[in-house]
């Protein structure tokens, strides 16, 4: 009985492996060089990371909840770059301070009905993300942003507000020291490992 199981796995096994047929859909560039043929062809660029050795359970509990955090945040802060990539050209081709300010109290407005329960069950660390996202995605800071498009006073008014509570509209983004691990977090998240 073991004997006629392991055939008819084998047969399985060698039908399966000969149903598999060569992708053929690509071209590919190349030359011949000596009698060796080189070929190119684009490959994606794989991102490599350290290996995240932990000292103990504490430091694990922290990344992973900074995870959490940041899979928590992330949409928000795309969401914010495709709103500023559909809005700011409506926004410059506006002529007057008073179409401007309608549009940004419209848009303001929508945004606070679909995301206001969400935003008030947050915590200070989120935000803290989210700013750093936000800069991320847009390549501008919040209060680059905040300045841009409702004007110098709001802008300082909403740093004073977010200085109380610990955070800064006017830091950047260094994906290569301060920022390191978040890049990591959100490009495997992009990759669809988190």
């Amino acid at each position: 009985m073991k004997r006629l199981l392991f055939i008819l796995i084998f047969l399985l096994g060698t039908w399966l492996a000969g149903a598999q047929e060569n992708d053929t859909s690509d071209v590919y560039i190349g030359y011949v060089e000596d009698g060796d043929t080189i070929i190119f062809k684009n490959i994606k660029e794989i991102p490599v990371f350290p290996d995240r050795e932990f000292k103990n359970k504490r430091q694990y509990r922290r990344y992973t909840r900074y995870v959490r955090k940041v899979k928590k945040v992330y949409p928000l802060a795309v969401k914010a770059r495709e709103l500023l990539k559909k809005y700011e050209p409506e926004y410059n081709a506006l002529e007057t301070g008073k179409e401007r300010r309608k549009l940004m109290k419209k848009l303001e407005k929508e945004l606070l009905a679909e995301h206001k329960d969400e935003l008030k069950r947050w915590s200070i660390s989120d935000g803290r993300i989210l700013l750093k996202l936000i800069n991320r995605e847009t390549e501008r800071t919040p209060y680059g942003l905040i300045k841009d498009f409702r004007g110098g006073f709001s802008a300082t008014f909403w740093q004073g507000i977010a200085k109380l509570f610990r955070n800064d509209l006017k830091a950047g983004y260094d994906p290569a020291e301060e920022d390191q691990v978040l890049e990591e977090i959100v490009t495997l998240i992009e990759l669809g490992y988190y």
